[in-house]
């Protein structure tokens, strides 16, 4: 059943009285928005993502009252915490377009494909041979592959999504890629390539890295740069190390930047643009400190 909204006239009424100080006024307020709780959740994570700054304010100052969640303040709490836990960070940031995300399904798929790795990998193994592993379990057992006919489809770039859909963007696949890596105790890496995102690993005498958009390609050092010179990108050797989780993540919401502008959901853009910012304001003040 198909949960109800506030009255557009309702809802420009609520919004009027947001900021009123009065303690009558907030206490019927608050009043209203427990009677009719689940709408009222909505209406408020609404205002929250709002880019008038005292409205969102106010909005989740209620949000936090009322003990409605809030996905997109509890985000900025992560970018602000600096406790960036790669896995954490992807969920909470699709959370913040889907708060009904089943988080326990994700955990769960990233678990079997695990699993399904551990049964096939003959230790002892090579990195290499257990990414060949990973990149039979992904992308042939799976089908998990990149989605070249609908690049800017910005449900490319949430983690619930791509395994849903199996299908997503250089930035999400690597990902999912380093997440299940991570839990067959394969140690790879971030590589935020111009123009491009891999994964890398530095466990043996010269590094390798794997594509992941492109079924999980593994390429040495030269062949990498070579791809990039394919679409007129230059790439130097430090744009081979690996890329702090901060910056993954921050990378994820500047793309929805240009994915949410590009299919005219300008509101949505916004909120990944102050997302962003907030990433990195909060990295330049923690320099600084």
């Amino acid at each position: 059943m198909e949960a109800l909204k506030f009255e557009e006239a309702e809802r420009k009424a609520l919004t009027a009285l947001l900021d009123d100080p009065s303690p009558a006024v907030r206490q019927a307020l608050r009043v209203r928005f427990v009677q009719r709780a689940q709408e009222s959740a909505d209406f408020l994570q609404e205002l929250a993502r709002q880019s008038n700054p005292e409205l969102a304010k106010h909005a989740s100052q209620y949000l936090r009252e009322l003990k409605f969640t809030d996905p997109v303040a509890e985000f900025r709490d992560f970018i602000r915490s600096l406790n960036y836990e790669l896995e954490t960070g992807a969920l909470l940031l699709s959370r913040t377009v889907n708060p009904a995300v089943d988080v326990g399904a994700c955990f769960l798929q990233l678990e079997a494909m695990a699993a399904r790795c551990r049964e096939l990998i003959a230790e002892p193994a090579t990195a290499r041979e257990k990414c060949r592993v990973l990149n039979r379990v992904l992308f042939h057992e799976h089908g998990l592959r990149g989605n070249s006919d609908h690049y800017a489809d910005p449900l490319n770039s949430f983690l619930d999504q791509v395994l849903i859909r199996r299908k997503g963007i250089p930035i999400s696949l690597s990902i999912v890629y380093l997440l299940v890596a991570e839990r067959i105790g394969l140690q790879l890496e971030p590589i935020g390539l111009p123009g491009h995102f891999m994964v890398g690993c530095f466990d043996e005498t010269v590094p390798f890295f794997v594509d992941p958009f492109n079924a999980g390609l593994l390429l040495s050092p030269e062949e990498v740069f070579d791809l990039l010179k394919e679409s007129s990108i230059d790439a130097s050797i430090i744009d081979l190390a690996p890329t702090p989780i901060r910056e993954v993540l921050c990378r994820c919401c500047r793309n929805l930047v240009h994915h949410y502008t590009a299919t005219q959901q300008p509101d949505l853009a916004q909120l990944f643009a102050s997302f962003a910012a907030e990433f990195e304001a909060t990295h330049e003040q923690n320099d600084t400190e």
